[in-house]
């Protein structure tokens, strides 16, 4: 499955340059994708009584059309639904001139539990909300109990936003075509999908040079080469050298999450730099972590000019205010003037909620020096609204668009958190993480992800992947454990994760 995500209009552009080069042309690649679904159908719901296809006047419809006829073909009895009349001279059109059943109105379409209802009303071009004749229709087919194929994307959802325009289709399958789009990935779209397999009609993969995506599926294969394993030659501040800041007495243990689970990404040294009512509490507590008393911002970059950190982590249990602000100023000014990575989480992000072009003033002084250091937010809803509320209240945009302004904006790659994690970068690229668990959702594992992502930074892995790669094993460790996890089971999940990765990237190389 291509890591490449591709909007609507790309995906149109794609099937376009595909007819231009060959081997199909336009009938032939709609005859593929409706042979898909039918292929899907017989092998998944032997036993329907009957199906019914809900066919749209467009290219969607076509697919429909050409699924009806073959599974007439197999002996299936079905029904064909469709309100007005594909354009002539088109592709659909030609599909329901071979189809020869007879079409029904949707006052026909009257399915039973037994039933198979097949989506082939619109896809993932629609921009509008679906008004009558549709929505009664759609109604209709989530209320009946059946289980429904639908072709592309759900009707009724963005294929761009993963956003319900009106009413949507509840699909149990989706099969779709060549690449993913975001609406497959972005919740509520993802819910909508049910299951959703790809299928390769005989698109080829060259035309993708010519659309140029910029977004893509985070898993492995986006970042993989990337992580940074250490040779025979490392030593621990070859690997890097972390510092992350603690708050006081009383919150101290977001900071150690974020430290050990830094260590557990592989780097060679951390440091909990604490204050100095808090050494004593955080000196209890770590072992392979080191500790070192740091009141003032200046204290905080002369330890780590001294001692050669590599990234630094601030905001799990920091504290919100203006001591907050002036630590995380100081650590700007510092990465931009030497390879450091700068995570910013929680409190270092609230802290400049009523000032936020300070903050990002401060990060794009980071970034005008090329091959220099580089900051990472990451923030969940709440704490992006506190920075972009401009962006958080925008109707009809997508997170994916949300998160793409919003490390425009500040110069940094920004993590929005959530079951559809989108990690986006400043120079566009922007992915989605598919592997997300509801058992993350847990005290402290914010803190344990900053962590991660802190620790690849240390190693000189780059910004936007060593953000997509920690989002990516946060989950992966999470969903290992399962029911019952808390923050701290996850750090000790990753060494059996990373060896995974190794291990497989081994075997293909």
């Amino acid at each position: 499955m291509g890591i490449e995500l591709l909007s609507p209009a790309q995906m149109a552009e794609a099937d376009r340059l595909a007819i231009t080069r060959g081997p199909f042309d336009g009938p032939a690649l709609m005859q593929n994708a409706g042979s898909a679904v039918a292929r899907e159908i017989l092998s998944r719901y032997p036993q329907a009584q009957t199906v019914h296809v809900l066919a749209g006047p467009g290219n969607n419809g076509g697919d429909g059309f050409v699924a009806a006829r073959l599974l007439a073909e197999a002996g299936v009895d079905v029904r064909v639904h469709c309100e007005g009349h594909p354009r002539p001279g088109s592709d659909a059109e030609g599909a329901l001139a071979e189809m020869r059943l007879p079409l029904l109105g949707f006052d026909a379409f009257a399915p039973q539990a037994s039933d198979v209802i097949v989506d082939a009303l619109f896809g993932a071009g629609l921009v509008r909300e679906i008004g009558a004749p549709h929505a009664p229709v759609i109604e209709r087919a989530n209320a009946s109990g059946a289980p429904i194929v639908a072709v592309d994307l759900p009707s009724g959802l963005s294929g761009e936003t993963g956003l319900v325009l009106g009413i949507a289709i509840r699909a149990d399958l989706t099969v779709t075509f060549f690449r993913l789009k975001p609406g497959h990935l972005l919740y509520p779209g993802r819910d909508l999908c049910g299951e959703t397999i790809l299928v390769d009609i005989g698109i080829p993969a060259d035309v993708l040079a010519d659309i140029g995506s910029r977004t893509f599926r985070s898993v492995p294969e986006l970042w993989r080469t990337h992580i940074p394993w250490p040779d025979s030659g490392s030593h621990k501040y070859a690997r890097g050298h972390v510092g992350v800041f603690s708050g006081g007495p009383s919150a101290t243990g977001a900071a150690r999450l974020a430290a050990i689970s830094a260590a557990r990404a592989g780097a060679g040294a951390v440091t909990v730099l604490s204050p100095r009512q808090a050494v004593q509490v955080n000196a209890m507590h770590l072992t392979s972590v080191m500790l070192k008393r740091t009141d003032t911002p200046e204290e905080a970059v002369m330890f780590a000019a001294d001692r050669k950190m590599t990234s630094a982590l601030i905001g799990p249990g920091f504290g919100v205010g203006e001591r907050c602000t002036e630590f995380v100023l100081a650590l700007a000014r510092l990465a931009a003037g030497r390879p450091f990575g700068l995570v910013l989480d929680a409190d270092a992000i609230t802290s400049f909620e009523n000032a936020p072009h300070r903050l990002f003033e401060a990060l794009a002084a980071i970034g005008s020096e090329t091959g220099r250091g580089c900051a990472v937010l990451t923030p969940h809803e709440g704490e992006f609204r506190r920075l972009f509320p401009d962006l958080a209240d925008a109707a009809g945009l997508s997170k994916l668009e949300r998160a793409r302004r919003a490390a425009e904006r500040s110069h940094a790659v920004v993590v929005l958190k959530g079951p559809d994690t989108v990690i986006a970068a400043a120079d566009g690229r922007a992915a989605i993480n598919t592997n997300a668990t509801p058992f993350l959702a847990t005290a402290g594992s914010g803190d344990v992800l900053a962590g991660i992502v802190a620790g690849l930074l240390a190693q000189g892995m780059p910004a936007f992947e060593a953000a997509a790669a920690g989002v990516w094993l946060h989950a992966e460790a999470g969903a290992r454990f399962g029911p019952g996890l808390i923050a701290e089971d996850l750090p000790g999940l990753l060494p059996a994760v990373l060896a995974g990765l190794r291990d497989s990237q081994g075997s293909s190389s």
